[in-house]
């Protein structure tokens, strides 16, 4: 059962980073590209019924058109029926940034479009951006946490084989670091950066800030395993035999945190991924016209935007089932850990 549950909670999680990284596939429009005449449109989703009651065999969506008297409030358009093909020809983009291609799944033919979670301020497809904003989010949580488990591991490993002066020094930064809330931490951080720096910049700067600052928690608990594994049996039996202690660490100790690192890198992604949306909801990390699921939900904060367009919301849901699937997975890597050991 519990290997069931790792296997499945793995499959979804590299199904979805998949899904991400072939966002120009999955996603029908460019996440920049705008329809002026239809903002805040709200989702069409397929239908296999028509206004008159006729069944399609294919789906359809709807057009759209203005309400009598609004500018900003829509209506379907029942003599405008627009049928979804699939693996049509679109926009081009690149697949992994690196292949030419303008395959995607699916679409519709002619001037209409298909908005699964409706538009923006600009018109912009909601879907299309949630699709690719998984791109910025789930890359700035997976980096950061690869580098926090990373200097975690070195700092640990270092801490634990040394002991004394060394040990002392690096556990009391480390407490440090933990006894600060790290939102705060973040926020101080990140204001001491220009605020007018490129995206990319502002991308790699964002998982710099917050993987540099979750290096502790990892620290520790490399740093109590290896602390136990220096005094074991092959170890000594290899510093016995003149191995030095660079080499034991890099053949004896640091492979016996792959586990624990691999379970706290499964903890801290989602967190990560959480700090990578409050900071681009707050204006400080990953700035437009590139999407992340933190500046789309920036724009809810206007008043009447609450109020009127709810699917500008539904961004806030794309992380969850993430969360979920991570701490799952920490969950299965915890319990074979401790039957392993």
């Amino acid at each position: 059962m519990k290997q069931r549950k790792l296997f499945w909670t793995a499959a979804f999680l590299v199904g979805a980073h998949l899904m991400a990284g072939l966002a120009g596939f999955f996603a029908p429009y460019h996440y920049a590209a705008q329809d002026r005449l239809h903002p805040y449109a709200s989702p069409s989703l397929p239908h296999l019924m028509d206004c008159s009651g006729k069944i399609h065999l294919r789906p359809f969506v709807y057009g759209i058109r203005n309400k009598q008297g609004s500018f900003t409030d829509y209506q379907p358009d029942c003599s405008a029926q627009m049928p979804v093909h699939f693996l049509v020809t679109g926009e081009e983009y690149s697949l992994f940034g690196l292949i030419p291609s303008s395959l995607h799944l699916f679409g519709v033919s002619g001037p209409g479009e298909i908005n699964l979670l409706g538009t923006d301020a600009f018109g912009r497809d909601q879907f299309s951006r949630v699709v690719y904003g998984a791109q910025v989010s789930l890359l700035a949580g997976g980096l950061a946490g690869v580098l926090a488990v990373f200097a975690g591991v070195i700092v640990g490993t270092i801490s634990g084989f040394y002991g004394g002066v060394v040990d002392e020094a690096a556990m009391r930064v480390a407490e440090i670091a933990i006894a600060v809330p790290s939102l705060y931490l973040l926020l101080a951080a990140r204001s001491f950066l220009p605020l007018e720096i490129s995206p990319l910049m502002a991308f790699l700067l964002v998982i710099s800030v917050i993987g540099l600052l979750s290096w502790a928690r990892p620290a520790r608990l490399v740093r109590g395993l290896v602390m136990s594994a220096r005094e074991r049996n092959f170890v000594l039996a290899a510093q016995g035999f003149g191995a030095s202690k660079s080499y034991v660490m890099r053949r004896h100790l640091v492979p016996m945190t792959f586990s624990v690192a691999l379970t706290q890198l499964a903890i801290l992604i989602p967190q990560f991924i959480l700090a990578e949306v409050v900071l681009s909801f707050l204006g400080l990390g990953i700035g437009e016209p590139f999407p992340s699921w933190g500046n789309m939900l920036a724009e809810a904060q206007q008043y009447h935007v609450l109020a009127s367009c709810w699917w500008m919301l539904l961004p806030g849901l794309a992380p969850v089932p993430f969360f979920v699937a991570y701490h799952a997975l920490a969950d299965a890597l915890q319990k074979k850990t401790k039957v392993n050991l």
